[in-house]
Formats: structure tokens, sequence, C-alpha cells
């Protein structure tokens, strides 16, 4: 049977999975076992325990449930509340008001955790309750922090760059720099589509306080002082070499629960369910990981990546248009497989192709990265989407319904990279000198 017959098939065998309400990871495990079983000559059942293994056998993964549990302590004490009375008074005037603290949180917690996962859910934890609680907009608010929590993979250090700097031979400091700029320029996009919806629809948003003088800001923003200094301690002890993404996820843990004990906001009771509650998104989000790199094998098994990458190379594109068609091919690639998987399963084929056409490699990685971001929100297999259906009881058709803004915005970002190529070079050119 052709490949991309299969691959199609299995597409539609995991829409029919999902509409019919079977749980997620179920789903990508079955698509994966019936590839296996039918399409290719391996064992599905031992590939099935290796990659439930492998996918979650992680020192890095170890991280998602303590930055969870941060988010956690921060949500179930005064803390997060706290944290949005401090900004309020600074965001009074902008359109949009609080709602931009889900950029600005993703942006800055995407720089420490390193992961789309645990930026969406541990920031949607804190924010989403106390944005709906002050009447903004359910429909923004998630849509917003479904896209905003790909930051985490875009803002250095992040996995998928490391990945692709080894897949690509390039330097990993070169590309980490490289993601600064555009991951600043994606920031902007999605705060400044907040503010036109915000000036579009003014009866959704809810009314701002009365004006106040400069010292009474800085004295209202007080309370969030002691958060502010442990979200700044994290990132500069990461930055700094001095500790792991892991490491700094077990700071902010034990920073949170002494600011909680010193504010007086942690019982026993909102402890161990701040716990309980850890267990059951970190179990969850594990599993769906597990049924991902399942199917993720039976992809590699049946040779479905490699030969649609081939497929294009057989075309003799010019540049724009070889860009245009795997954006195309990594889209639809984004739908099964998650971004580490996309990236290792083309680039054998892919990167000679782009090298071939002049593009700069590190400029194409930030390119993949982006696609790779789209695909978090893309259904079926959108990754933030399933985090956020479990975090809310909303259907993920219905999230990724109120993340088509944002998608657009990303569609825009990955237009202007192309456009303009400097967005991503010109850092790691004026820090570390013009690539020879």
């Amino acid at each position: 049977m052709d490949i991309l017959l299969v691959g199609g098939l299995l597409l539609l065998i995991m829409m029919v999975l999902l509409a019919g309400g079977v749980w997620i990871a179920m789903t990508l495990a079955i698509c994966g076992w019936v590839g296996q079983a039918f399409f290719t000559q391996t064992q599905p059942g031992k590939n099935l325990f290796s990659a439930f293994w492998e996918s979650n056998a992680s020192w890095e993964l170890a991280a998602l449930p303590l930055f969870i549990w941060m988010g956690e302590i921060l949500f179930r004490t005064r803390l997060s509340e706290d944290m949005f009375d401090g900004l309020r008074p600074w965001l009074n005037r902008v359109p949009g008001r609080l709602m931009h603290t889900t950029i600005l949180g993703c942006g800055i917690f995407g720089s420490v955790s390193g992961s789309s996962a645990a930026t969406c859910a541990t920031i949607s934890k804190v924010a989403l309750p106390e944005l709906i609680k002050r009447g903004y907009n359910e429909k923004l608010a998630l849509g917003s922090l479904a896209t905003a929590g790909t930051l985490g993979i875009l803002i250095p250090p992040s996995i998928t760059m490391v990945v692709y700097a080894v897949a690509a031979d390039a330097s990993i400091i070169r590309i980490f720099l490289a993601g600064f700029l555009p991951g600043l320029l994606l920031m902007c996009l999605f705060s400044g589509y907040i503010m036109w919806w915000s000036w579009r629809h003014p009866d959704q948003v809810p009314a701002a306080d009365p004006p106040s003088s400069f010292m009474a800001k800085v004295k209202q923003s007080g309370s969030l002082i002691p958060c502010a200094a442990l979200i700044i301690f994290i990132c500069w002890v990461l930055i700094a070499g001095y500790a792991t993404a892991t490491e700094c996820a077990a700071y902010g843990v034990l920073g949170s629960l002494l600011l909680a004990a010193w504010s007086r906001s942690l019982t026993w009771d909102n402890f161990r369910e701040g716990l309980m509650s850890t267990a059951r998104t970190s179990c969850m989000i594990m599993f769906i990981l597990a049924g991902a790199a399942f199917l993720t094998k039976t992809m590699a098994f049946t040779g479905i990546p490699r030969e649609l990458a081939e497929w294009v190379s057989a075309m003799n594109l010019s540049p724009l248009a070889l860009i245009g068609v795997l954006t195309v091919i990594y889209l639809i690639l984004g739908t099964a497989l998650d971004g580490i998987s996309m990236i290792v399963l083309t680039s054998a084929v892919v990167l000679p192709m782009i090298q071939k056409a002049g593009f700069d490699l590190i400029w194409f990685g930030i390119f993949i990265v982006l696609l790779v971001e789209i695909a978090e929100v893309t259904p079926p297999v959108g990754f933030n989407l399933f985090v956020l259906q479990n975090m809310t009881g909303k259907d993920s058709n219905t999230i990724a319904k109120a993340a088509v803004p944002f998608f657009l915005c990303l569609v825009v970002c990955i237009a202007l990279i192309t456009l303009f190529p400097s967005i991503v070079t010109y850092l790691p050119d004026a820090v570390m000198g013009v690539d020879k």
C-alpha cells in the first residue's frame, strides 16, 4: 500500500477515535499499534513498551511536574492574586489590561522551563482562574494561553533547539541567541492582537481603575515583589549556569512554598490538594507523551516523514517555493508528530536541500521551531490543546478555534522572518561574529 495512503488512513482513525471520546493518549497508542501491526514487519507490543519507557525515563522531564507544582502552589495560595494585584496599576491604561499577563508570563516562564507543556500548564493554572474571576473574556484567555505557551520552545533554553543544532551540526549557542528576537517579535504580535481585540470589544473588558499617582502604583505593586524576585532568581541561576532547568524547577517549588508560608496562606489542605492536582496533571501529560512517542515510532517504521521529504527534494523547487512546500509538509507532520520527532525524522533529507538552496542553517532552525509551535496548537494532535482541555474541561476543538487569531500571528511571524532573515541572524552575528 502507498505510504501516503497509510498516513491518511492513520489520520482518519485518529480523528474517529478522538470524536468518539477515546482518551487522547490511548488514541495515539491505538493508531501507532494499527500502523505497526498492519503496515510494518516489526512487533508493536515490544515497541509499545519501549516507547512508553523511553519517553518518560528522562531527567529533563523531571522539571515538568516540579514546574506544575510551582504553579499549583501559586494558584492555591494568595500569591497569584497578589501577583495580579501588583500588575494591575501598570497595565490599567493599556488596552486589554491584565490579559497581557498571559503573554508576559509565558514569555518569562518559557525562558526558564524550555518546555511548551510546562509553560502552558503552569501559566494557565495561575492566570486563567484570576482572569475569569476578574471578568475577562474566557475565549481570548484560552486562545492566548494555548499559543503563548509555545514560547517555551522558542525562547532559549530549548530542548527542541538543542536537537536541531545536533542534527544540523550547528552551534547551540548561536541558535539560542537566534531565538530571542523572534520570541520578542511573537510576544509583540500576540499582545498587539489582544490590544486590537480589546479596542474592538470594549464591553468585554473590565472597566479601568481610577487614575493613580506613580507612588501609589509603586505602593500597590509591593505585593508583586516576592513573586517577581523568585522568577528573577530562577532566570538568573539558569542563565548564569549555576543550575539546570530541573534544578531551577526545584528552586521554584521551594521558593513558592516559603513565600506561601511567609504570607500565611499555605495550609495542609491546599498543600495536599496541590500535590494531588500536580500528580494528575503530570500523569496526564506524560501519558500523552508516551502515546505520541509510540506513534512516532510507527511513523519512523513506515517511512512517511522521509517519503514526504524525498518527494519535495525530487521537485527541484526555487528557494522560496521550497520553503513554502516545506511549511505545508511540516504542518501536515505536525498533526501526528511532536516537534523533536519532526526534526529527527526529516533532517537527513531536508537539511542538504536547505543548504543547496542557500539558506542559513541557523535561520532554518528558528523557522522549524516556529512550525513546531504551530503544530502544538493544530488539531488533532496539538499538545497544548490537550493540556488546556484536561485542565479546563473544554473540548480541544473549542480551544483550537479560540487560538485561531494567535495561530495567524505565528504565521505572520514566519512570513516576517522569511522576508527579513536578519531578525533571526542579527543577534548571533552581533554577539559571536559572522559565521564564515
